[in-house]
């Protein structure tokens, strides 16, 4: 099945210092690409993976789970740690929860995490009907462009399929009892107004994690697509003096950065 247009992985071969980046639900790289193109341009080895299901048709997104989604990033993770010597893991939505059970279960390895508007869980009736209506219903009202700035779009799928979201329920209800073993330093940023997350979701991680090195910011003119949307420029700047200030060498190796 082909990739829609800007869906498409995106790996750049940098310096010591990884950053592996995580898209969202029904959504695809694109949401994080400009991210993804910032931190390459300033020398950083970085993975974009596409989850699979992903940025084709939500039909192929039927027939995956989160443990499909998990399993390319913690691939995609392993392979940034055989290739450097200080990895981060960042992600949005959906990549934010998965980057949060990649920091549980990799500890040590990973030296910081990023999360703009992270999952934590589905709230209202309506996740609690979906182990039955899964079976009745198809598919619900797309999540995508959820953007406050003028003319940006986010490329994804119009519909959410039903099993797919109560995958992504069972996957939310494990992450939560394993918050506690996310021990990595944290910059956690998120937009008051965001109609596809709650901001309790931010709370209930904030409060859960044993981090001890935690920074909130919050977006004030953003929604929840933050990476497309006015507070971008700030999301990628303050990702990178986060990155300079757990592995100093960082900020060093543009010069010799290669390839794309």
């Amino acid at each position: 099945m082909p990739v829609l247009p800007g869906a498409e992985p995106f790996r750049h071969e940098g310096g010591e210092t990884g950053v592996l980046l995580c898209h969202g639900f029904t959504g695809c790289p694109q949401s994080l690409r400009p991210w993804a193109d910032f931190l390459a341009e300033r020398g950083l080895t970085v993975s974009l993976p596409l989850l699979p299901g992903h940025g084709t048709r939500w039909q192929d997104m039927q027939l995956t789970g989160w443990q499909d989604w998990y399993a390319e990033v913690d691939r995609e993770l392993r392979i940034l740690i055989d290739r450097c010597s200080s990895v981060f893991v960042f992600g949005l939505s959906m990549g934010g929860a998965l980057s949060l059970r990649l920091a549980a279960q990799h500890g040590d390895a990973i030296s910081g995490i990023v999360l703009v508007n992270p999952a934590n869980r589905m709230h209202g009736l309506s996740a609690y009907a979906l182990p039955v209506a899964r079976h009745l219903v198809r598919t619900t009202k797309g999540l995508v462009s959820d953007i406050a700035k003028e003319g940006m779009t986010e490329v994804g799928y119009d519909r959410v399929p039903l099993h797919a979201a109560h995958s992504l329920r069972r996957f939310f209800r494990l992450l939560d009892s394993e918050l506690p073993q996310v021990t990595q330093p944290m910059l956690l940023l998120h937009s008051p107004q965001d109609h596809v997350v709650a901001p309790a979701d931010s709370a209930r991680i904030l409060s859960r994690v044993s981090s001890t090195d935690v920074t909130e910011t919050l977006l004030e003119r953003s929604y929840h697509v933050a990476t497309l949307d006015h507070d971008a420029e700030r999301i990628f700047q303050d990702s990178y003096d986060f990155i300079g200030r757990l592995a100093p060498h960082a900020g060093r190796e543009k010069e010799t950065a290669s390839g794309g």
